[in-house]
């Protein structure tokens, strides 16, 4: 009989315990926006031993797939809770178990050594003793020892790693860590200072503050070398409350593997659904990027599917600390069909590129004024963007009356569209046809809405967030971090503010 990856769960959705005790060992599944429980790994084992020199007991759990052959090297994935969970409850609430058994590799879970709370570098931020208030702190403030060998779950992380090594046939070139919230925290406190042991790392939900990144001079922290990496930010993370403050950290944590792994800064781009794909291509290490549309502060249950498909299947680190990038089992490329346009840039996406415009786009809005007294009400907004570019796009010919006033546009298809300045029609062939709005006259062209050109005229999906819109054949839900990723780009004709600025440490 066909063994099911997935498995039924009783769901007990009424439960509003941070981390329900009573789901362990059984069958409860837990749901809240898109982070969902799994019941309770069959294979999941506890151990209790000392792995540091100072003989504290510590707790972890090891995932060991039916699959495994003690003559085979094997993958290994250390896999990091959140703040106030457990090791048990990482591994319910992600598919790290489920990738395990589909791709033979083994996986630990182990419990932080303090009240559920690792021992990192808080940054401005931290939880107020776990009751989800967010309590600041000043800059300077910090739970982490200046010694990181002082650090007892960077030294448990390390015994971790050796007690794996001498129970399993691991295979030494295909070590990996990945972290949720506070894990994210300790998987890249890890990376920065012990990288090299490591063949890939991975995080979702918040990222690292910027002054633990980067010396006041824009210098790189970083003791652990190039590593690929995965971030994943859910677009909802609010970590740090404020969304531009958000945005900020996000980018620079981004910057922060960029620089480290040598990466160009035009990523490929993406987007499944709600899922936001950047992949950079770096000369030391590779880099991908996540936004979650609509996700709050968290992990999908598909994370761990989607970075080791993408990311981990795909790479190792040879003895003498080079990185390969093999094939992995999903393709790192961008869409194959998709551009992207942002208010007030002279610049677009195309074809995975960062190209120059004609003029510049322009935010419009439709309005309502006649019998408001002198007032108006918006009916809609919208991206102008000049016809230069939906002929470029859609290679189709476009023809200016004497005047640039009026123009025609003939689409690879036969079909012939007719725009002339003021005016909401556009003649389709022999049909007259309202546009969401009036064509304007810039810098001696037409440019007309690129949601209403490309939904109505050529049936493709149009997403907007931020004042960016991404369009492309197929289902696709633009989030504010990608927005965020695109708008940074073609505000700078394909450079990235302060990026170049930015130096490792010497």
């Amino acid at each position: 009989m066909e063994e099911y990856i997935l498995r039924p769960g009783t769901p007990d959705d009424d439960n509003r315990d941070y981390l329900p005790e009573k789901i362990k060992g059984s069958d409860i599944v837990v749901n809240e926006n898109g982070n969902n429980s799994q019941p309770y790994p069959l294979r999941l084992r506890e151990f209790h031993d000392a792995l540091t020199p100072d003989g504290r007991e510590d707790t972890w759990y090891e995932y060991v797939p039916a699959c495994y052959d003690p003559a085979r090297k094997t993958p290994l994935v250390l896999s990091m809770h959140g703040g106030m969970m457990t090791g048990w409850g990482q591994a319910i609430y992600t598919s790290w178990t489920m990738m395990a058994e589909l791709n033979n590799f083994i996986v630990a879970f182990p419990d932080a050594s303090e009240k559920r709370v690792w021992c990192v570098e808080w940054g401005k931020w931290r939880f107020d003793d776990g009751q989800g208030a967010d309590e600041p702190l000043p800059p300077e403030a910090s739970n982490a020892p200046e010694d990181i060998m002082e650090n007892h779950d960077v030294r448990l992380v390390l015994g971790l790693i050796a007690r794996m090594k001498e129970k399993y046939n691991i295979d030494t070139e295909r070590i990996y860590m990945q972290g949720m919230s506070m894990g994210n925290l300790m998987t890249a406190l890890f990376a920065r200072n012990f990288g090299n042991l490591l063949a890939g790392a991975a995080g979702s939900g918040c990222s690292t503050f910027t002054d633990r990144l980067f010396t006041p001079e824009g210098a790189v922290r970083n003791k652990g070398g190039h590593l690929p990496v995965w971030q994943s930010r859910p677009e909802n993370n609010d970590i740090p409350p404020d969304k531009a403050d958000s945005l900020y950290v996000n980018r620079y944590n981004r910057y922060y593997w960029m620089k480290c792994n040598g990466c160009a800064p035009v990523p490929q781009i993406r987007i499944e659904g709600e899922d936001n794909l950047a992949f950079y291509r770096g000369e030391k290490a590779d880099m991908v990027y996540l936004d979650i549309k609509n996700r709050d502060h968290g992990q999908t249950l598909d994370d761990a599917a989607l970075v080791w498909n993408y990311l981990f299947s795909g790479t190792r680190r040879r003895a003498d600390g080079t990185i390969v990038h093999e094939q992995s089992n999903l393709p790192r490329t961008g869409d194959a069909f998709a551009f992207a346009v942002a208010d007030g840039c002279r610049s677009a996406w195309v074809d995975n590129a960062v190209e120059p415009l004609t003029a510049e786009v322009r935010r419009w809005q439709k309005l309502k004024y006649h019998g408001l007294n002198g007032g108006q009400a918006v009916r809609g907004e919208y991206r102008m963007v000049p016809l230069s570019l939906l002929a470029r796009v859609f290679r189709a010919e476009l023809a200016y009356g004497g005047d640039t006033l009026t123009a025609r546009m003939t689409l690879r298809d036969g079909r012939t569209l007719q725009f002339a300045r003021g005016s909401i029609g556009c003649v389709i062939d022999d049909r007259l046809r309202s546009m969401y709005c009036e064509a304007i006259h810039r810098e001696g062209q037409l440019l007309v809405s690129v949601e209403w050109f490309c939904r109505y005229v050529m049936n493709l999906t149009v997403t907007a967030c931020d004042g960016v819109v991404y369009v492309t054949d197929h289902f696709a839900e633009l989030s504010a971090n990608m927005a965020d990723l695109i708008r940074d780009l073609l505000a700078n004709g394909g450079a990235l503010a302060d990026y170049d600025a930015l130096t490792l440490e010497k």
